[in-house]
């Protein structure tokens, strides 16, 4: 059996890099992945120094799909369920970090490989880069999120475009419709920018990409005046914060504010 895709993790300064490890296969996202991926975001979370984090992929592609040799295996429909399980708690996990996380998608993005993008904070890809969610080629759907969080991110007419036809998109063409925030002109390119992005969420104020990502979350299905009621409870706990008060002092006293350098 080939070997599955590990997960290997470095730091530089306040950034973590996660970088999907199986170029051979084009980084297939298997439970052994799914696994390590978990245990990389946990270990982000418990470390107050990370204050954002860059996930890329190996090799050629930012990831192929779900491991299909390890799927080939499976018995039956409760092994496929239990597969599925472990891939959506390990983006849970990612979703619900308070660190930002960006999707560096230099190469191909397809199946899960594109569920795990969906799941980071922001996207960066390369102009010619494919993705998509080819599981309608193969008479299912997405079973990681696909489903839910295309259409939160994209127009739902293009989502279900994306998901019955199971073709795939360019990376200037997911830039058109907002399913990513960054484009660029090589593959080449791609993890620098995505790594001046994680730059600069690193020298702001760290409580502001955290309640950012909890705020939205939250008040996502929420009634509009609901959701600015618990907007301005977050301002207010904000201007309120060491951090809040340094940023206002050093605008009035116009020079640059020195923010905490760890998450609380």
């Amino acid at each position: 059996m080939s070997e599955p895709t590990g997960v290997l993790v470095r730091r530089d300064g306040a950034i973590a890099f996660l970088q999907l490890a199986g170029a051979d296969r084009l980084n297939p996202i298997g439970s052994h992945t799914c696994s390590a991926l978990a245990a990389a975001v946990r270990e982000i979370d418990a470390d107050p120094t990370v204050r954002a984090a860059v996930v890329h992929g190996a090799g050629r592609a930012f990831s192929a799909g779900a491991d299909i040799d390890e799927i080939d295996g499976f018995s039956g429909g409760a092994d496929f369920s239990r597969f599925v399980k472990g891939i959506t708690d390990a983006l849970e996990l990612i979703e619900r970090s308070p660190v930002p996380f960006i999707a560096a998608i230099h190469g191909a993005a397809m199946g899960g490989g594109l569920e795990l993008a969906l799941a980071c904070d922001l996207r960066v890809v390369g102009r010619t880069v494919r993705l998509g969610l080819p599981e309608a080629k193969l008479g299912v759907l997405p079973g990681a999120g696909g489903t839910q969080r295309l259409p939160r991110l994209v127009a739902p007419t293009i989502a279900f475009e994306m998901l019955v036809t199971g073709r795939p998109i360019t990376g200037e063409r997911a830039y058109e419709i907002g399913l990513v925030n960054h484009v660029c002109d090589s593959p080449e390119e791609v993890l620098a920018a995505a790594t001046a992005l994680a730059e600069e969420l690193a020298g702001g104020a760290p409580l502001v990409a955290q309640w950012t990502k909890s705020l939205l979350a939250e008040t996502t299905t929420m009634p509009l005046y609901a959701a600015i009621e618990r907007e301005r409870d977050v301002a207010t706990e904000l201007f309120a914060s060491e951090d809040g008060r340094e940023g206002f002092a050093s605008f009035v006293a116009r020079r640059a504010p020195v923010f905490h350098t760890e998450r609380p």
